[in-house]
């Protein structure tokens, strides 16, 4: 939406908040114009219905507006004598319109100052207002999300249920503005979209406490994704938008300015070989020579932990698709094994971005990734790395004729990038879909920073529930040096503590109260 548009539609809903209210207004003894001054109207409501003046802000934060507008409405009928679960139900499911009820219809109403000294809130008010403190945590500060895929396997494995940290790299707004709390693109059970693409906020990003660096872990947007369809086999894909995305993790490879390079499947960065944290378990595919003897399956899945299947086995060979350092040096002291090769593609790829046909997942570039107010020249060769950005991430028009290339219908060989941009991979290298396919992954698309593993369970539906916990990776930290450690116990440590301390409490508070009444 244009400033113009985000103008008219602010108007609207003042417009239609002195026609809800402004006799509601006279009825607590205040003048009805001031129902129909922006801001004003809205801290003189906060009076009117008791409650701090702080809410005001809450009225003006993408997607928690739209619950404190049900608050908002709930609080207005309580003020008026409408204390009831009923009426507060009623007051959200007409979305407001009970309040032109109450400011027309009812000539019985009545105003009843400072009821939140005499009236305890109600269920729906107190429902509605946790759902507010949650949405906010969970969009602002931090966010459960969990593993579904093995593209970082062995460093986080699928079934991983992860806190990640919003505030590291800076809290983006919600540019969905309509949507409902908690979920991400669609509502669960009845699996319809769960936010409307109109209005739609610009791009913003809070002040974070921390860059985005080379060997971090992150959560984006995938940023070529779409959806075929909500229930509707016929439709044929939707655009979605960018905070309604579907959620990656991947590991930074590539900052913004850095000139990239994947040779025999090692990245190099600037000509330099990328060094990665003690804690990255980086995954190749193997193939094995062997005498011909049949391999010990269980010693590789129970001892050695091999969990992905082999591509094909002969009499004297096999084929493995993630194998970490650690498990190759293990596998090289089989008497059996006579060789053990790592895989690396040679051949063409066409679906290697960006997409020309020279390149595959081990070898790759040079490609320049792109930095915020730094500048590329546009020609036929360069286009092919750039065309996204400029069209889809950053909004401009491009269109070639012959040798010829416009950006915003303006003859140009170079381009000024707006935004930084990332280039991300998984540690599963032969089993991850990543920027090699991709591309770049924008700030814009950046979601934030796991930092923090408080459940993990294994997906082996032949383990009964108990034996699926990994208890070893309960609450253990994403990120640092040597091996993750488990602060399990201590958790359990505080929480019996506190639970016995709130058991004390209780039980003192109920003494003294029957000794004031001896």
């Amino acid at each position: 939406m244009t400033i113009l548009q985000w103008f008219i539609f602010f108007l609207v809903i003042q417009v239609i908040h002195y026609l809800a209210t402004w006799k509601l207004y006279e009825k607590a003894g205040r003048k009805s114009w001031e129902a129909a001054i922006p801001i004003y109207n809205a801290i003189v409501l906060m009076k009117i219905i008791d409650r701090p003046t702080w809410w005001t802000a809450l009225l003006f934060i993408p997607i928690i507006n739209i619950i404190m507008f049900g608050v908002i409405w709930v609080e207005i009928a309580k003020a008026f004598g409408k204390k009831e679960n009923t009426q507060a139900i009623i007051a959200v499911a007409t979305l407001g319109f009970y309040t032109f009820y109450l400011n027309y219809l009812d000539k019985d109403l009545r105003y009843t100052a400072n009821k939140n000294q005499k009236v305890k809130d109600n269920f729906v008010s107190s429902l509605l207002f946790a759902v507010v403190v949650a949405t906010f945590v969970h969009t602002y500060f931090i966010q459960p999300f969990t593993i579904p895929t093995s593209s970082l396997e062995k460093t986080l494995l699928v079934g991983d249920f992860l806190f990640v940290s919003k505030f590291h790299y800076g809290a983006r707004n919600p540019m969905t503005t309509v949507a409902v709390p908690m979920v991400h693109d669609t509502i669960p059970v009845i699996n319809t979209k769960s936010y409307s693409k109109w209005p739609q906020l610009p791009y913003f990003r809070l002040p974070g406490i921390s860059k985005l660096e080379r060997n971090d872990i992150a959560v984006f947007n995938w940023p070529v994704d779409t959806v075929r369809f909500f229930g509707d086999k016929k439709s044929v894909g939707i655009r979605k938008p960018i905070d309604k995305k579907s959620n990656y993790v991947k590991r930074t490879v590539g900052v913004p300015g850095d000139q990239f390079k994947i040779k025999d499947g090692i990245i190099f960065i600037n000509d330099q070989e990328l060094k990665f944290p003690d804690r990255t378990k980086l995954q190749y595919s193997y193939t094995l020579k062997t005498d011909g003897s049949q391999l010990d399956g269980n010693y590789l899945i129970n001892e050695l932990k091999i969990t992905d299947p082999a591509g094909y086995i002969t009499k004297d060979s096999m084929y493995f698709a993630a194998l970490t350092d650690e498990t190759v040096e293990k596998i090289k002291q089989i008497p059996a094994v006579k060789s053990v090769k790592r895989y690396i593609n040679r051949n063409p790829d066409p679906s290697i971005f960006p997409y020309t046909n020279v390149w595959n997942a081990d070898q790759i570039g040079p490609i320049y990734i792109p930095e915020a107010g730094k500048s590329v020249e546009l020609n036929k060769e360069t286009l092919p790395f750039y065309k996204q950005i400029i069209t889809d991430y950053e909004g401009n028009t491009l269109t070639e004729f012959g040798s010829e290339i416009r950006v915003n219908g303006k003859p140009t060989n170079t381009y000024t990038f707006k935004y930084d941009y990332y280039y991300m991979m998984g540690d599963n290298r032969h089993n991850s879909e990543d920027s090699r396919y991709w591309g770049f992954v924008p700030e814009t698309h950046i979601v934030g920073k796991p930092i923090f593993i408080w459940m993990s369970i294994d997906s082996n539906p032949n383990l009964k529930l108990f034996d699926k916990m990994r208890w070893e990776r309960f609450f253990t930290t994403v990120s640092g040096e040597g091996k993750p450690t488990s602060y399990f116990s201590y958790f359990i440590v505080l929480l019996v503590a506190y639970l016995g301390y709130d058991f004390y409490r209780g039980r003192k508070k109920k003494r003294d109260e029957r000794k004031r009444y001896e």
